[in-house]
């Protein structure tokens, strides 16, 4: 139930986040709907589940351009700003994890206007 309403809300914020991002094909839930199998996993760790995975691919993939990737970015750290308990260091870790090169670290000091 809480990891519902924390979907929800990060929903809610992505959705106020996505107005000024219309360069960009990537939006909020979008990017909120790739990686939300990964929340739990990214609060406790162990075992990561497939379906995060394949979340995370699949965001790498609709990301192709500058502005998709950069919408992208101030989507995960508008949701995560939002979320407690999430570990650092599962966050960054987890596109490696999953077989995946990313461009950027995945962190709330990360600058999104500087990801290509």
């Amino acid at each position: 139930m809480a990891s519902l309403k924390l979907v929800c809300l990060a929903l809610v914020v992505g959705l106020v986040a996505v107005a000024p991002l219309a360069s960009s094909s990537v939006n909020c839930p979008q990017v909120q709907s790739y990686v939300a199998p990964c929340l739990v996993y990214l609060r406790l760790g162990g075992t990561i589940p497939q379906g995060c995975c394949s979340g995370i691919r699949s965001l790498n993939g609709a990301a192709k351009t500058t502005p998709d990737r950069q919408a992208a970015c101030r989507c995960l750290q508008a949701a995560a700003g939002n979320m407690r308990g999430l570990k650092p260091g599962l966050v960054s870790a987890l596109p490696g994890k999953c077989g995946i090169n990313i461009p950027y670290k995945i962190s709330p000091a990360t600058d999104c206007s500087r990801v290509r």
